[in-house]
């Protein structure tokens, strides 16, 4: 089994409980394939840095899977076919980190300062 850390990128037009429900789908088709996910982290509705089949903003969402690599191919075959995902990137790691990923520090900071002024 490896370690990947997936993100997903869905269209802008369907509902934050729609990507979570999907997130969840995710999970669920890893956990039945004999994987696990170890976390998981919707960073929300973000500006694209370029367009992407005409949308300027998506949905972004991160996976920590620990699975097998025909499990990730397998899920990233059912992402090519879903016309909800725009892009996805799998990127295997050596160990996942405690921390929370640098979007959502950027997140809490945001937060932080604003309860500050």
């Amino acid at each position: 089994m490896s370690l990947y850390e997936h993100v997903i990128i869905s269209r802008p037009d369907i509902s934050s409980n729609q990507v979570e429900e999907f997130v969840q789908n995710v999970a669920r088709k890893v956990e039945n394939a004999g994987g696990t996910v170890e976390g998981a982290e919707y960073w929300g509705l973000r500006n694209l840095a370029y367009r992407m089949q005409k949308n300027r903003k998506a949905h972004y969402s991160m996976l920590k899977i620990n699975a097998t690599s025909d499990t990730l191919h397998e899920i990233e075959r059912q992402h090519r076919i879903n016309e909800d995902v725009l892009r996805y990137m799998s990127i295997r790691v050596e160990e996942f980190s405690d921390d929370p990923s640098p979007i959502m520090k950027k997140r809490e900071e945001r937060k932080r300062r604003n309860k500050e002024d």
